[in-house]
C-alpha cells in the first residue's frame, strides 16, 4: 500500500486532471459560503449544533438506550455491532435468514468502513450500490473517493467509457442526461428483484425511535420501500436527542455538503410498514476508544458533509484515493489514527495546518488542532518514519539556538542565491511540483532590526 505522499505523487502526475480536481472541489466549496451567508443566523446555528453533539457525546449511553427502548416499540429489530468482522456477521445472518442472494445497497460511509461489500460478495451475495456514483466506482473496481461525492476523481468521459464497458452504451457517448438514463434503467431491476435493501443512517432520534437518511437520488427510499426486509446500519455517534434538534442539523447538512438549501430527500423510518421487517444495526468499531480521549472526542460529532474535503488545499490536490482510507481528507485523517496507528501515521501529517477544515465545519470540530495532537501522539510512540524523527530533531536543535538559527538562515539564503541547483532538484521534497522562492536579500530580524 501505498503511502499519502507516494500516492499523492502519482494523482499529480496527470497535471490536467488534478487542477480540474481541485477547481471542481473548490466551486462546491465556494457554493457552501454563498448559500451560508444567505442565513444571518449561520453561525448561531453552528454553536447550537456543537452544543447538542457535546451535550449528546457527554451522555451517549442514555441516548441509545432510550433509542433503543423507542425503535423496539415501533416495530424496529435493534442490533449492536462491537466492531467491523461482528457488524458484517449481523448484516449477512439477517440476508440468510430471508434467503437473499442479491441486496440493493444506497451510500453508507459505515459499510464501506466496515467492508461489508467484499465480506458478502465473499458469502455468495450479490451487492448493487444504487447511489450514482458508488455504482460508477463499483464497476471500475474503486472505492468512493469522496464521501459526499464518490465518482468525484472522475470525468465524464470516464463515465463514458465505464458504462460502454458495463452497460454496453455506445463507445464515446459522454453524454450526463444519457448516461444517468442508462444507469437507471439497469438498476431498476435490481431495485424491483432485490428483497433487501440497506441504508446508512445521517441522524438517529432517541425521543422517537426513528432514523433519517438524507440523499438526492432517492435510491434509498426506492430500495427500502419496495424490499422485505431493511437494513440500516449506524455509527453510534449518529445519534441525537430529540426531533426538534433535526431541524439544526439538516439546515446545515446540504448548506455545507454541496451548497444546496436542503437535501432532496430527507426521508424519515419510523417503523416498517405492513409485511416488512426493519432492522437497524448500531456499530462502535472503535467509536468509544475516540469518546473516551478528551482531546478527540470531537471528531464523533462529524455529520459527514465533506466541507472539510472541498477546503483542504492538500484533499483537492492530492485525491481522495490518496489516504487510503474509506473516510478520506481532514476528517479521515483524524478518524483513521484510531482504527490503526501504525497503518495510518501518514495521514496526519498529510495536511498544511491552514485551518480552513475547522472554519468550515458545520459543527465546530477543531479538525486543524486534532491533526496537531495526532502528530505529538504518533512522534511520542515512535510511530513516524525515521527520516521525519531525525528532521524533527534536527530542527527542534536548530530554533532552540538563536545563534545557530541565525548562520543557518544566513547559509540557506546564500545556497539559494549563488548555487539553487543544491536545493533545486528532485531529492529535494519541496521541490516536487513547486518552484522554489528567490532568497530574500535579509533575515526579517534584520530587516526588523533596521525599519526606521
Amino acid at each position: 500500500m501505498l503511502n499519502h505522499a507516494e500516492a499523492s505523487e502519482k494523482f499529480i502526475e496527470d497535471a490536467e486532471r488534478t487542477t480540474w480536481h481541485d477547481e471542481t472541489l473548490w466551486f462546491v466549496r465556494s457554493k457552501r459560503d454563498k448559500v451560508s451567508k444567505l442565513l444571518p443566523e449561520w453561525e448561531a446555528l453552528r454553536e447550537q449544533a456543537s452544543q447538542i453533539k457535546d451535550h449528546t457525546l457527554a451522555n451517549l449511553g442514555q441516548y441509545l438506550e432510550e433509542f433503543e427502548a423507542n425503535a423496539q416499540k415501533n416495530g424496529i429489530i435493534v442490533h449492536w455491532a462491537k466492531d467491523a468482522q461482528e457488524h458484517n456477521e449481523i448484516v449477512h445472518s439477517i440476508i440468510s435468514k430471508h434467503g437473499g442472494k442479491a441486496l440493493v445497497k444506497s451510500k453508507s460511509m459505515l459499510t464501506e468502513e466496515c467492508h461489508l461489500n467484499d465480506f458478502l460478495t465473499k458469502k455468495g451475495v450479490e451487492v448493487v450500490d444504487t447511489d450514482l456514483g458508488e455504482r460508477i466506482v463499483q464497476f471500475r473496481n474503486e472505492v468512493p473517493s469522496h464521501i459526499v461525492l464518490p465518482a468525484i476523481h472522475l470525468k465524464k468521459e470516464d463515465v463514458g467509457e465505464t458504462f460502454h464497458e458495463f452497460l454496453g452504451t455506445p463507445k464515446g457517448n459522454k453524454d450526463p442526461q444519457f448516461l444517468t438514463e442508462a444507469a437507471r434503467q439497469h438498476l431498476r431491476g435490481f431495485f424491483l428483484g432485490a428483497n433487501v435493501a440497506i441504508t446508512g443512517v445521517n441522524f438517529a432520534v432517541a425521543e422517537t425511535g426513528e432514523f433519517v437518511v438524507c440523499t438526492n437520488e432517492g435510491n434509498a427510499d426506492m430500495g427500502a420501500h419496495l424490499a422485505k426486509v431493511h437494513i440500516a446500519c449506524m455509527g453510534i455517534e449518529k445519534m441525537i436527542p430529540k426531533r426538534k434538534d433535526l431541524g439544526v442539523f439538516l439546515r446545515l447538512l446540504a448548506r455545507s455538503a454541496t451548497g444546496q438549501l436542503i437535501t432532496t430527500y430527507s426521508s424519515h423510518f419510523a417503523k416498517p410498514r405492513e409485511g416488512q421487517e426493519m432492522h437497524i444495526v448500531l456499530v462502535d468499531n472503535g467509536r468509544t476508544r475516540q469518546l473516551a480521549r478528551d482531546e478527540f472526542r470531537n471528531s464523533l460529532k462529524c455529520i459527514r458533509c465533506a466541507a472539510c474535503f472541498n477546503t483542504c488545499p492538500v484533499y483537492r490536490r492530492s485525491g481522495g484515493h490518496s489516504y487510503h482510507q474509506p473516510v478520506a481528507g481532514p476528517i479521515g485523517s483524524i478518524l483513521a489514527p484510531n482504527f490503526d496507528k501504525s497503518a495510518n501515521v501518514d495521514l496526519p501529517f498529510a495536511s498544511t495546518l491552514c485551518g480552513s477544515c475547522s472554519n468550515v465545519c458545520p459543527v465546530k470540530i477543531n479538525i486543524h488542532e486534532q491533526l496537531w495532537f495526532w502528530r505529538q501522539d504518533l512522534m511520542k510512540d515512535g510511530l513516524a518514519p525515521l527520516g521525519k524523527s531525525l528532521s524533527m530533531k534536527g530542527m527542534a536543535f536548530v530554533f532552540s539556538n538563536p545563534t545557530i538559527f541565525k548562520m543557518a538562515g544566513y547559509m540557506g539564503r546564500l545556497v539559494m542565491r549563488f548555487a539553487p541547483f543544491i536545493v533545486n532538484n528532485s531529492l529535494n521534497p519541496w521541490f516536487k511540483q513547486r518552484e522554489m522562492p528567490d532568497a530574500p536579500k535579509e533575515s526579517f530580524q534584520s530587516w526588523y532590526k533596521n525599519r526606521k
